[in-house]
């Protein structure tokens, strides 16, 4: 297994998939097929799955409003407690939970980095419907690295990235991690790649 000395997983390699200008024309083109599926914006909340997700929905927010004129809602959800893969004993990083206003007939676009499994999507799905019932919830993600173990498929998607399992996806945004980038990191072995759930 390649560790540190610190005890940390070494990758063993490393590609760039989207540099800045990447992600920033990814969120404007998915800006705009949300506004012409949605035949205008009027109707529509963005929500964020932490952590990477908020951000990602407040560019998008802010891409619609420099299209449509309007000041889309931002929540944020966080979906710790509603997820079925937990790891047994593992201590649970919580997040605030922020719905500016009532989903109730309301078109929610969940917005999340990555999707993988699908698991993280039917989390956040559980943990939406305890503030309103939508009209509709559709999902946004920058990338869809594949491997579904649920029936669940993003509506918009910023770039598909075929992956094995012996890789991760790397997001790293400026709100977060000072920076834009997309990367795929290899792992030799299976078993060194951290947790990944999405």
């Amino acid at each position: 297994m390649n560790m540190s000395r610190e005890g940390f997983f070494v990758p063993t390699a490393e590609r760039q998939i989207l540099d800045a200008q990447d992600i920033r024309r990814a969120v404007t083109r998915i800006a705009h097929e949300i506004i012409e599926r949605n035949r205008g914006a009027s109707s529509l909340v963005l929500v964020g799955i932490h952590t990477r997700g908020v951000p990602l929905a407040r560019r998008l927010a802010a891409q619609i409003a420099s299209i449509e004129g309007l000041q889309i809602p931002v929540g944020e959800l966080d979906i710790s407690h509603h997820r079925d893969d937990a790891i047994a004993g593992a201590t649970i990083e919580m997040h605030p939970t922020h719905i500016p206003e009532s989903l109730n007939d309301r078109r929610v676009v969940l917005v999340d980095d990555v999707i993988f499994t699908g698991r993280t999507v039917r989390a956040a799905m559980d943990a939406l419907i305890e503030h309103g019932r939508p009209a509709a919830i559709q999902l946004a993600v920058l990338v869809d690295r594949g491997h579904r173990e649920l029936p669940i498929r993003p509506d918009y998607v910023g770039k598909n990235i075929p992956t094995s399992r012996s890789e991760r996806v790397r997001v790293c945004l400026r709100e977060t991690d000072e920076t834009d980038t997309v990367t795929v990191v290899r792992f030799d072995d299976i078993s060194e790649v951290p947790h990944a759930r999405a």
